[in-house]
């Protein structure tokens, strides 16, 4: 169990409170999210089932702030380690920048630039880690309804915040990411995942 991280409990805790604070399907993805982390988890060798749990369930809790953009993601950082947990805080930042070494999210920066600033800052002076790679991959196939195809996840998300010169990029990215840890777990993520063919087809998500 890695240190700075909260408890099972408390990161449950802070997820409910959040989804109160500003309820939204945000919430729901989160715990599809903190529920693939853990099942893909129990398969790798290097990654702790409980810990991947907590930070999937945290990723998003920027929101707890409101409705906003990409800022969500620092708004998460400075809420989880003004908490004391700069690790599972660092989460906030990286799940939402599959590119490393470019500052380019699934829509545009909506806080100040000093703020912009200290995230690129940020990013550029770390090394993605597995647990950065798998909560960006937990992301990228979990709606709020359950677990999908990544293919789908990532239409949806450009059909509700458009697309830009490094969507593709940022799409090859996800794909190597899965790539990368398939062959660190021996098999497919989808079939650790009950129900992810079926909710890709369905007609309602």
């Amino acid at each position: 169990m890695l240190s700075s991280l909260p408890s099972l409990e408390q990161a449950e805790n802070y997820l409910v409170e959040a989804g109160h604070l500003n309820p939204g399907p945000w919430a729901p993805h989160s715990r599809y999210v903190a529920k693939a982390a853990r099942a893909i988890a129990l398969h790798h060798p290097r990654l702790d089932p409980d810990c991947a749990y907590i930070m999937g369930c945290l990723h998003d809790i920027g929101r707890r702030f409101g409705v906003c953009g990409m800022r969500h993601v620092l708004d998460g950082y400075r809420f989880l380690t003004g908490e004391g947990y700069e690790r599972v805080g660092r989460i906030c930042l990286t799940h939402a920048y599959p590119l490393s070494g470019e500052l380019a999210g699934a829509s545009p920066w909506d806080g100040s630039q000093e703020e912009l600033g200290f995230v690129r800052d940020y990013l550029a002076g770390i090394e993605y880690d597995d647990y950065d790679k798998l909560i960006q991959l937990c992301d990228a196939i979990a709606l709020p309804t359950g677990f999908c195809l990544m293919e789908k996840r990532l239409v949806e998300v450009a059909m509700r915040y458009g697309v830009d010169k490094y969507t593709p990029k940022r799409w090859q990215a996800y794909f190597a990411v899965k790539s990368e840890i398939e062959q660190a777990i021996g098999v497919s993520v989808y079939g650790l995942l009950p129900g992810a063919i079926e909710n890709t087809f369905r007609s309602d998500v």
